[in-house]
C-alpha cells in the first residue's frame, strides 16, 4: 500500500511538470496576451481616436506586465482631461475612461483666446463661450481657482457672474449679470463675500451699480 502510494505522488507529480511545461512553451509561442483592443471613451469621437492612435503608437506588448505610466504622459499632455481610469480587460483589451475637464471661464493671452478649465490647464479656442464670464487681466490658472472656490464656498452664484477682473495687486472685481459691479478687497474671505450677498439682497432694487468694499468694515455704493 505505501509503494502504491508513493507511484500515484510520482505519477501526479510527472503531469504537473508535464502540463506546466506545456502550458509555459504555449504561452511563449502565442499572441494570447498581446493587446489587440482599445477603446477610449469620455471625449468627442475625434478626440478618442486621436489617444487610442497615440497609445497605439507606444507598440504595447503584453497586458500582463503593462505599466499605465507608460502612457501616463499623453494624458497629461491633453489639456482637456481632468483624469482618467484604465481598466485591463483579459485577454487583449483595455477600457480607458476619461473625465472631461470643465470649462469655467474665458480669458484672452497674446491676443489668442483660451477656456480655463477647471484641470488647472488653458485650452485654446477658436470662439469664445458666451455662457462663461470673462476673465480681464493676467492671473495664473491657480490664482483663478483658488478664488472661485471662495466664490462656490460662499452664497453667491457662480452662473451669475458676468465678467472677472484681476488686478496686479492681486485683487479682484466682479461683475454680475445686473450689470453690477463688485469691488473687492484684498485677502478675500468666504466671510466677506457672504456679508456682501446679505447686503445686496437687503438693499435689492435700490439704484447702485458700484459697491466698493476695498476697505474694511466700509461698503461705498456709486449710481
Amino acid at each position: 500500500m505505501h509503494i502504491q502510494k508513493n507511484k500515484k505522488i510520482f505519477i501526479y507529480f510527472f503531469l504537473f511538470i508535464l502540463l506546466g511545461s506545456l502550458n509555459n512553451k504555449t504561452l511563449k509561442n502565442t499572441n494570447f496576451s498581446k493587446i489587440k483592443n482599445i477603446n477610449v471613451l469620455g471625449l468627442s469621437y475625434e478626440e478618442n481616436l486621436y489617444i487610442t492612435n497615440q497609445i497605439q503608437n507606444l507598440n504595447l506588448k503584453n497586458i500582463f506586465t503593462l505599466d499605465v505610466n507608460e502612457f501616463k504622459n499623453i494624458f497629461e499632455r491633453n489639456s482637456l482631461i481632468e483624469s482618467y481610469s484604465v481598466l485591463k480587460k483579459y485577454p487583449s483589451s483595455l477600457d480607458i475612461t476619461i473625465m472631461k475637464t470643465q470649462f469655467l471661464a474665458n480669458i484672452n493671452i497674446n491676443n489668442q483666446k483660451f477656456l480655463v478649465g477647471s484641470n488647472g490647464k488653458l485650452i485654446k479656442t477658436i470662439s469664445l463661450n458666451n455662457q462663461l464670464p470673462y476673465i480681464f487681466g493676467k492671473p495664473n490658472v491657480e490664482e483663478f481657482l483658488k478664488f472661485k472656490e471662495i466664490i462656490d464656498k460662499s452664497k453667491f452664484s457662480y452662473n451669475e457672474i458676468k465678467n472677472i477682473y484681476f488686478f496686479s495687486s492681486k485683487r479682484w472685481d466682479l461683475k454680475f449679470h445686473d450689470n453690477i459691479l463688485l469691488k473687492l478687497p484684498n485677502n478675500l474671505t468666504q466671510e466677506t463675500l457672504d456679508n456682501l450677498y446679505e447686503f445686496l439682497e437687503k438693499y435689492n432694487g435700490e439704484n447702485f451699480n458700484i459697491i466698493d468694499a476695498r476697505l474694511e468694515n466700509k461698503i461705498i455704493l456709486d449710481e
